[in-house]
């Protein structure tokens, strides 16, 4: 089963296909998709594909009328996702067979694809663009300091019907860049240094290369290494960590679904020494005029809002507000295996930017000697006002996905 290009469907996913004939030499393995103890909604869902099939160029999950294609993920031997696309109710048992088949060739692009080049990754949903993330460095508009120069950030961040809910160098903030990571209170060897605002030029984050891409009808993905860097020791500037960070996209029906991974390594020999602080980490920044708008407000999974959600430990947060005269939003999740979880979330009482940050809840270290820093975050993008039933529903499937036995 190829990465990349796996099937390619006419239709927008979510939605099964036709029944393709079997390839013969490949016989059919019965799969069962259990809800167990609460209902489970569509999305994407891992399992781990027997070696028999690992090599077919197409795989899908067929109940005998339609199909849904299966893509293996890159560096993960055997394990693959498909897309669930109708809801399993509390207790079901949906039994399907996983087969090879045989497809007709296309000139047709994948349902997700990642279209790259020097400048950057852009990452299409059935034809519409979901994100765009920036390799090489952005200038700022005239008027703003070319120190806030800026690589390695996701912007713009799409809706499914084309608004930007991102910004980029806000006048207010302008070191802030679409969806970005940085630490901001550090030492290293004793120097106070932050990756967060350039304007102190004491730090750096920058895109350093791509590592690869993949297209297909379940998902796309890139993955890309940063290098965070001190700009104040005697002999200059100097690595302290180096970053990959993996985008991956889902290409939904009624609204865009992305996770993406940082993994940072310490690549000096001493350690970088994350201090208490208010903000910094894993941030969102959206549009500069969303402020002052009474539609624009976050919302958290405890019913909060900018008023009384600031540092609070939410299983989500939800920022909205208005473009073009809609309402659109941008709901994350942070991962159950994530450091600190659930993370505390800093809330700007004025500004439309939130970040997942760890350091609330004291100080830390990433050393040459620790394993390295690891976070998974998932989003979900969509037209419209916040969705709490959604987002729940959402959230508890990111952190307890339907049971898959492959049955021999």
């Amino acid at each position: 089963m190829r990465h990349s290009r796996i099937g390619l469907c006419p239709l927008f996913a979510l939605v099964s296909i036709a029944v393709h004939p079997a390839v013969a030499a490949e016989p059919d393995v019965t799969v069962e998709i259990t809800a167990a103890d609460r209902a489970h909604g569509p999305g994407p869902i891992a399992f781990e594909v027997p070696e028999s099939l690992r090599d077919a160029a197409h795989v899908v999950l067929t109940d005998g009328k339609t199909e849904s294609p299966v893509q293996l993920l890159p560096d993960e031997t055997g394990r693959a996702v498909f897309l669930l696309s109708e809801p399993l109710a509390k207790g079901e048992t949906r039994t399907l067979s996983l087969r090879a088949v045989q497809k007709p060739e296309s000139n047709d692009p994948p349902l997700a694809e990642c279209i790259a080049d020097e400048e950057s990754v852009r990452i299409m949903a059935g034809g519409r663009p979901v994100m765009q993330y920036n390799a090489r460095v952005v200038m700022p508009p005239e008027g703003i300091d070319p120190v806030y120069r800026s690589s390695g950030h996701l912007h713009p961040v799409w809706t499914p019907a084309g608004r930007i809910v991102t910004d980029d160098f806000p006048a207010d903030h302008p070191h802030q860049h679409g969806i970005f990571n940085a630490w901001t209170k550090t030492s290293f060897e004793g120097r106070a240094i932050n990756f967060w605002d350039q304007n102190g030029k004491t730090a750096r984050v920058d895109h350093a290369h791509l590592e690869g891409t993949v297209s297909g009808d379940v998902f796309a993905q890139f993955t890309a290494v940063l290098q965070h860097t001190d700009l104040t020791g005697p002999d200059g500037p100097q690595p302290v960590l180096e970053e990959t960070r993996t985008v991956r996209v889902y290409p939904l029906r009624e609204r865009f679904l992305f996770e993406i991974e940082t993994r940072q390594k310490c690549v000096a020999d001493s350690p970088l020494v994350i201090h208490e602080y208010h903000y910094g980490g894993m941030a969102y920044r959206g549009p500069e005029s969303w402020i002052g708008r009474p539609e624009h407000d976050f919302l958290t999974s405890e019913g909060q809002t900018r008023a009384d959600g600031n540092h609070t430990r939410p299983a989500w947060v939800c920022v909205h507000g208005p473009i073009d005269g809609e309402v659109c939003s941008l709901a994350a999740f942070g991962n159950a295996d994530n450091f600190r979880h659930p993370q505390p979330v800093r809330l700007h009482p004025s500004k439309p930017y939130f970040v997942f940050t760890p350091a609330v809840l004291g100080e830390f270290e990433i050393g040459p000697d620790q394993p390295p820093y690891v976070a998974r975050y998932r989003y979900v993008v969509h037209d419209g006002p916040p969705d709490a039933e959604l987002y729940t529903t959402l959230a508890a499937d990111y952190a307890d996905p339907p049971t898959v036995r492959v049955l021999d």
